[in-house]
C-alpha cells in the first residue's frame, strides 16, 4: 500500500542524495550489503533485549534499501541481476527480524509465543512467492493492505512500545493473511480473464534473445569510420 502510494515522491527525494553517493564509488550491491550487516546487528540486538538499539538499527537498514535503487538509476547500472540480489536479501533481512522478535519472545514470554513471528513470516514469505510466480507469468500482483514497507512500520512501533509489541504481531498476522488472499484473487481473476501459456512466454524468450543476437551481429559488423 505505501509502496503503490508513496514510491514516486520519494523516488524524487532520494534521487538527489543517489547522485551524491554515486560520485563516492558506492555502488548499489555495497548499499545492498550494509543493509543486510545492520539488520544482523538489529535482530541480535532485538533477541538481546535491547529493543531500542533494535530499532535505530532497523531504521538503520532500511536506509541503504531507500537508497540502493537511486544510486542504481543515477549510474545507470540497474538490472535484473541487481533486483534480484536486492529482493533475496530483503527476504533474509525479514528473516532476521522476526527470527530476532521470536528469540526475545522466548526468552521474555513463552516458547510457545515465539511462533508467532515465525507464522508472520510464512505467510510474508507466501506473498512475495506469488508475486514473484505471477510475473514471471506475465500478471502484475503488488498491492495489498500490509507489504514490506508496512510490516517494517509495524515492527518499529512495537519496539518503540513494546508493550504494544504483542498486539501489533497478532495485527500484522492477520493484515498480512488478508494481503496474500488479496493477491492470490487479483491474480486468480488475471489469470482467468487472459491466461498466460508457456508456450507464450517461451515465444517472448526467445524475441527477446532474438534481437539481442541481432543487435550484437549488428555491432560486431559495424564498418568503423575512417578518419579524415
Amino acid at each position: 500500500m505505501f509502496d503503490g502510494k508513496f514510491r514516486a515522491p520519494v523516488d524524487r527525494v532520494v534521487r538527489p542524495v543517489g547522485d551524491s553517493i554515486k560520485k563516492t564509488g558506492i555502488t548499489p550491491d555495497h548499499l545492498t550489503i550494509m543493509g543486510l550487516l545492520v539488520g544482523i546487528g538489529a535482530a541480535v540486538a532485538i533477541g538481546a533485549g535491547a529493543l531500542r538499539l533494535g530499532l535505530l538499527l532497523v531504521i538503520l537498514a532500511a536506509l541503504p534499501d531507500l537508497l540502493d535503487g537511486a544510486v542504481a538509476k543515477a549510474s545507470g547500472t540497474s538490472s535484473p541481476r541487481g533486483a534480484f540480489f536486492d529482493s533475496t536479501i530483503d527476504r533474509v533481512t525479514d528473516a532476521l527480524l522476526l527470527g530476532g522478535i521470536a528469540w526475545y519472545l522466548a526468552s521474555t514470554e513463552s516458547a510457545h509465543m515465539a511462533i508467532l513471528p515465525f507464522a508472520i513470516l510464512s505467510v510474508s514469505t507466501l506473498i512475495s512467492y506469488m508475486r514473484a510466480k505471477a510475473e514471471s507469468l506475465g500478471i502484475e500482483a503488488k498491492g495489498g493492505l500490509m507489504e514490506r514497507a508496512e510490516r517494517i512500520v509495524a515492527i518499529c512501533v512495537g519496539l518503540l512500545f513494546n508493550v504494544l509489541l504483542i498486539p501489533i504481531l497478532w495485527i500484522m498476522l492477520v493484515l498480512t493473511s488478508i494481503t496474500a488472499i488479496q493477491r492470490f484473487v487479483k491474480v486468480w481473476r488475471q489469470a482467468d480473464v487472459a491466461p498466460i501459456t508457456a508456450a507464450r512466454i517461451e515465444m517472448r524468450r526467445s524475441r527477446r534473445q532474438s534481437r539481442r543476437v541481432a543487435r550484437l551481429e549488428r555491432r560486431r559488423t559495424r564498418v568503423p569510420r575512417k578518419r579524415l
